[in-house]
């Protein structure tokens, strides 16, 4: 793969991954505007917004440097089998399910403090948890399969996939709350 760093491969390479991922963004505040009138009532799952989708395209980023990382070093195959791959897969997934629970909590807290709260902690928690789970096994499809078309493409996977997971992590995210929301509120 040759990698060139002159302003012109740079920007042939990555405006029109900006310009798509710019139009993908505008999707993201169509669904949230669809919900603002619950987001407004509920403060709870207005303070999830940002958090859940800064989180969930934060995930994604350590998975593709990771990727990335083993991408330049020649030990990344993108076989099912691949131990490396799934145990960054499981990784992700993981963490998670041990940061999500804390994001609910502390989103609960917050309008707890504020005396603005309006939905059980139980409920927060449910909406953060499997927002936050649907959410890592996404970013980790993306990551996957935006490295993956990053090698097929011959780009360098440090310039694109990055910003392709959290752009598209945070549209996800939007959604996937969404649909928690409906589910549980």
């Amino acid at each position: 793969m040759h990698t060139a760093w002159t302003v012109r491969d740079i920007t042939r390479a990555m405006l029109p991954v900006l310009l798509l991922l710019t139009l993908v963004e505008v999707g993201s505040g169509l669904v949230l505007g669809s919900f603002e009138d619950d987001l407004l009532y509920y403060p709870s799952l207005l303070v999830l917004v940002p958090v859940t989708i800064g989180t969930a395209g934060n995930l994604g980023s350590v998975l593709a440097a990771r990727l990335s990382t083993a991408f330049h070093l020649g030990t990344l195959s993108f076989s099912p089998r691949d131990a490396r791959l799934a145990g960054n897969a499981v990784a992700t997934v993981l963490l998670a399910a041990t940061t999500f629970p804390i994001i609910g909590a502390g989103a609960w807290g917050l309008t707890a403090l504020t005396g603005t709260t309006r939905l059980e902690l139980t409920t927060v928690l449910l909406v953060s948890v499997t927002s936050g789970l649907e959410l890592a096994v996404l970013a980790v499809l993306v990551t996957v399969v935006a490295t993956y078309a990053a090698y097929r493409l011959e780009l360098d996977p440090d310039d694109v996939v990055i910003p392709v997971v959290t752009n598209t992590c945070d549209v996800l995210g939007v959604v996937v709350l969404y649909l928690s929301v409906r589910l549980f509120v």
